[in-house]
């Protein structure tokens, strides 16, 4: 259901003003020796509002009124002209792309993530209807090309890749072998080689045909000698690659280990980080996107949603004692 049909509810209002409405001071009739010589004539009773009233029938409203914007999640826009700063993205670089684009007196917000289009998808009903956006840093490319209701301009680029470590154990008579080419990979990768397996280590080369320890777990295991994984005889393969998840952590096995090269070695680490790390999201290319009306709404974000609950809790017990200091 839209949230926002709650609006629709708005009607509801004339239910106290109709309650109020219908109330009569309750009067004691207490009958007067000299009434008799009086003309008859029939009681008449009149709407006596006191402020009290008034002030009670006010609470009311406002009480209804919070609590069907809370139900449609209402949100006002605030933000105008922005700077969407993707993560690791260089000050000076975002000095520079937000004076050419004219946004240099725009309001600058960090991104959580490198997903510029899911947020601004969550977060477009906060800017004003005439707000303009620039997302500058390295933003990750969506599967399909983003439509918004606001004007949005890409300055993005591909950042350098951070440098990464990751632990190595190696349990084999041919350590030194595995240590040679794990020390000839390049670039941001950094393959540390623990001397025994501990929580950081997330490979562990096991090149000896004995089965490892009970206890020893990690992520990843490279096996060389699948005699010692009983698990490896019936996994599945995939370019001559044998793979099985286990208690132990998942399981690989190739019959080309260890590496002969450190081309094959580069080729090994590159089918780790793709298969076991993930792949790194396509940078999204530099472009402007027009706004577009059409554009499907974004969803609840529930930016004000704390402060209208308070606010019901206040007006409520508002409400509750001066009921009580009417009765009395």
């Amino acid at each position: 259901m839209n949230a926002s049909l709650w609006w629709w509810a708005l009607p509801v209002l004339l239910l106290p003003i109709l309650w109020h409405r219908k109330k009569r001071e309750q009067t004691q009739a207490l009958p007067l020796a000299t009434a008799r010589f009086l003309p008859r004539s029939e009681p008449l009773q009149r709407r006596v509002w006191r402020w009290s009233d008034t002030l009670l029938l006010l609470l009311r409203c406002l009480l209804l009124v919070t609590l069907i914007a809370l139900l449609a999640d209402l949100l006002l826009p605030w933000r105008g002209d922005t700077v969407l700063v993707v993560p690791g993205s260089a000050p000076a670089a975002v000095d520079k792309e937000a004076q050419a684009a004219g946004f240099a007196d725009a309001a600058r917000l960090t991104l959580p993530d490198r997903d510029a289009s899911a947020w601004i998808h969550a977060h477009e009903r906060e800017f004003k209807p005439e707000a303009r956006l620039l997302v500058v840093g390295d933003a990750a490319m969506p599967a399909v090309l983003p439509r918004f209701r606001h004007p949005v301009a890409l300055r993005t680029a591909p950042a350098s890749a951070p440098p990464v470590e990751r632990h190595v154990a190696i349990v084999s008579n041919r350590a030194d072998a595995w240590r040679r080419l794990f020390a000839a990979l390049d670039g941001p990768l950094r393959v540390v080689v623990d001397a025994q397996p501990g929580a950081r280590t997330e490979l562990i080369v096991w090149d000896v045909p004995e089965a490892p320890p009970a206890p020893l777990r990690a992520p990843l295991w490279l096996v060389a000698n699948p005699a010692a994984f009983p698990e490896l005889a019936q996994a599945p393969q995939a370019g001559g690659l044998h793979y099985v998840d286990s208690p132990r952590g998942r399981l690989w096995s190739n019959t080309a280990w260890p590496p002969r090269d450190a081309e094959a070695a580069r080729a090994l680490v590159a089918d780790w980080q793709r298969l076991h790390v993930g792949p790194r999201p396509y940078p999204m290319p530099a472009q402007v996107l027009a706004a577009d009306a059409s554009a499907p709404a974004a969803a609840a974000s529930g930016a004000l949603r704390d402060r209208l609950a308070l606010l019901l809790v206040v007006l409520f017990a508002l409400e509750r004692i001066l009921t009580h200091v009417r009765r009395r």
